[in-house]
Protein backbone atom coordinates (compact mmCIF):
# COMPACT_ATOMS: atom_id res chain seq x y z
CA UNK A 1 0.00 0.00 0.00
CA UNK A 2 1.43 3.74 -0.51
CA UNK A 3 2.42 5.87 2.15
CA UNK A 4 -0.73 8.55 2.74
CA UNK A 5 0.57 11.75 4.52
CA UNK A 6 -2.00 13.72 6.41
CA UNK A 7 -1.92 17.45 6.74
CA UNK A 8 -3.71 21.20 5.56
CA UNK A 9 -2.89 20.35 1.98
CA UNK A 10 -3.71 16.45 1.66
CA UNK A 11 -5.00 14.63 -1.31
CA UNK A 12 -8.97 14.79 -0.15
CA UNK A 13 -8.55 18.69 0.02
CA UNK A 14 -6.88 18.76 -3.74
CA UNK A 15 -9.34 15.99 -4.74
CA UNK A 16 -6.18 14.34 -6.29
CA UNK A 17 -5.09 11.23 -5.90
CA UNK A 18 -3.08 9.88 -9.06
CA UNK A 19 0.22 11.84 -10.33
CA UNK A 20 -1.58 11.64 -13.78
CA UNK A 21 -4.29 13.56 -12.62
CA UNK A 22 -6.43 10.56 -14.31
CA UNK A 23 -10.59 12.25 -13.82
CA UNK A 24 -11.38 8.83 -15.18
CA UNK A 25 -13.71 7.13 -12.47
CA UNK A 26 -12.28 3.99 -10.73
CA UNK A 27 -14.64 0.31 -10.38
CA UNK A 28 -15.09 -0.94 -7.26
CA UNK A 29 -12.59 -3.91 -8.07
CA UNK A 30 -10.13 -1.50 -9.64
CA UNK A 31 -10.72 0.70 -6.67
CA UNK A 32 -10.16 -2.45 -3.81
CA UNK A 33 -7.45 -3.54 -5.54
CA UNK A 34 -5.68 -0.19 -5.92
CA UNK A 35 -5.92 0.87 -1.94
CA UNK A 36 -5.46 -3.33 -0.80
CA UNK A 37 -8.74 -3.13 0.84
CA UNK A 38 -11.78 -5.46 0.26
CA UNK A 39 -15.03 -5.16 -2.07
CA UNK A 40 -17.34 -5.62 1.32
CA UNK A 41 -15.21 -2.77 3.05
CA UNK A 42 -15.31 -0.33 0.23
CA UNK A 43 -19.27 -0.81 0.41
CA UNK A 44 -19.48 -1.09 4.27
CA UNK A 45 -17.44 2.51 3.85
CA UNK A 46 -20.61 3.40 1.44
CA UNK A 47 -23.26 2.29 3.99
CA UNK A 48 -21.27 4.44 6.77
CA UNK A 49 -21.41 7.92 4.43
CA UNK A 50 -17.98 7.97 3.97
CA UNK A 51 -17.81 7.29 0.01
CA UNK A 52 -20.15 8.18 -2.06
CA UNK A 53 -19.32 6.55 -5.43
CA UNK A 54 -21.49 7.24 -8.57
CA UNK A 55 -24.10 4.67 -9.75
CA UNK A 56 -23.75 3.68 -13.30
CA UNK A 57 -26.73 1.05 -13.37
CA UNK A 58 -24.90 -1.61 -10.43
CA UNK A 59 -21.94 -0.54 -11.47
CA UNK A 60 -20.43 1.79 -8.69
CA UNK A 61 -17.86 4.12 -9.99
CA UNK A 62 -15.50 5.80 -7.45
CA UNK A 63 -14.43 9.46 -8.08
CA UNK A 64 -10.78 11.04 -7.11
CA UNK A 65 -12.81 12.75 -4.46
CA UNK A 66 -14.27 8.99 -3.35
CA UNK A 67 -10.71 8.05 -3.58
CA UNK A 68 -8.71 10.82 -1.63
CA UNK A 69 -11.49 10.16 0.65
CA UNK A 70 -10.43 6.44 1.26
CA UNK A 71 -6.69 7.40 1.29
CA UNK A 72 -7.55 9.58 4.52
CA UNK A 73 -10.13 6.60 6.10
CA UNK A 74 -7.66 3.99 5.77
CA UNK A 75 -5.05 6.63 7.46
CA UNK A 76 -7.35 7.37 10.73
CA UNK A 77 -7.86 3.62 10.76
CA UNK A 78 -4.50 3.00 10.62
CA UNK A 79 -3.45 5.39 13.52
CA UNK A 80 -6.55 4.23 15.49
CA UNK A 81 -9.33 6.37 14.83
CA UNK A 82 -13.08 4.95 14.95
CA UNK A 83 -14.57 5.17 11.56
CA UNK A 84 -16.88 8.29 13.24
CA UNK A 85 -14.15 10.27 13.84
CA UNK A 86 -12.59 9.73 10.48
CA UNK A 87 -16.43 10.36 8.93
CA UNK A 88 -16.85 13.45 11.55
CA UNK A 89 -13.07 14.81 10.01
CA UNK A 90 -13.34 14.72 6.72
CA UNK A 91 -16.79 15.23 6.32
CA UNK A 92 -15.88 19.23 8.13
CA UNK A 93 -13.74 19.56 4.00
CA UNK A 94 -15.04 22.44 2.51
CA UNK A 95 -13.57 22.86 -1.26
CA UNK A 96 -14.64 26.61 -1.09
CA UNK A 97 -13.60 27.17 2.71
CA UNK A 98 -10.63 27.48 4.59
CA UNK A 99 -11.21 24.40 6.50
CA UNK A 100 -9.98 26.20 9.67
CA UNK A 101 -12.07 24.14 11.42
CA UNK A 102 -11.43 20.62 10.08
CA UNK A 103 -8.25 21.37 10.62
CA UNK A 104 -8.77 22.45 14.43
CA UNK A 105 -10.73 19.03 15.03
CA UNK A 106 -7.98 16.80 13.08
CA UNK A 107 -5.80 18.19 14.95
CA UNK A 108 -7.38 18.06 18.66
CA UNK A 109 -7.96 14.31 18.08
CA UNK A 110 -4.69 13.83 16.30
CA UNK A 111 -2.98 14.64 19.99
CA UNK A 112 -5.77 12.90 22.08
CA UNK A 113 -4.79 9.82 20.11
CA UNK A 114 -1.08 10.52 20.12
CA UNK A 115 -1.38 10.41 23.84
CA UNK A 116 -3.63 6.99 23.44
CA UNK A 117 -0.80 5.92 21.31
CA UNK A 118 2.10 6.60 23.96
CA UNK A 119 0.48 5.02 26.74
CA UNK A 120 0.14 1.59 24.19
CA UNK A 121 3.28 1.96 23.93
CA UNK A 122 4.87 2.15 26.93
CA UNK A 123 2.41 -0.49 28.07
CA UNK A 124 3.74 -2.76 25.16
CA UNK A 125 7.19 -2.24 26.09
CA UNK A 126 6.47 -3.06 29.75
CA UNK A 127 4.99 -6.41 28.50
CA UNK A 128 7.97 -7.17 26.29
CA UNK A 129 10.56 -6.47 29.22
CA UNK A 130 8.28 -8.74 31.21
CA UNK A 131 8.39 -11.50 28.48
CA UNK A 132 12.00 -11.34 27.81
CA UNK A 133 13.02 -11.68 31.51
CA UNK A 134 10.75 -14.85 32.41
CA UNK A 135 11.93 -16.19 28.67
CA UNK A 136 15.70 -15.58 30.58
CA UNK A 137 14.71 -17.04 33.44
CA UNK A 138 13.20 -20.07 31.66
CA UNK A 139 16.74 -20.48 29.52
CA UNK A 140 18.64 -20.54 32.42
CA UNK A 141 16.16 -23.65 34.09
CA UNK A 142 16.40 -25.53 31.05
CA UNK A 143 20.27 -25.01 30.76
CA UNK A 144 21.06 -25.90 34.12
CA UNK A 145 18.76 -28.85 33.76
CA UNK A 146 20.25 -30.19 30.51
CA UNK A 147 23.73 -29.59 31.95
CA UNK A 148 22.33 -31.88 35.29
CA UNK A 149 21.37 -34.34 33.21
CA UNK A 150 24.62 -34.83 31.17
CA UNK A 151 26.51 -35.15 34.38
CA UNK A 152 24.25 -38.16 35.62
Amino acid sequence: MKEVTAGPRSAANKNDVSPEGNDVPCRIGDMAKKFGVTLRALRFYEDKGLLSPVRDGSTRLYTRRDQARLKLILLGRKVGFSLREVKQMIDLYDPHGSNSKQLKLTLEKSERQLVRLQKQRGAIDDAIGELMGAMDAMRQQLAERVQAAAAN
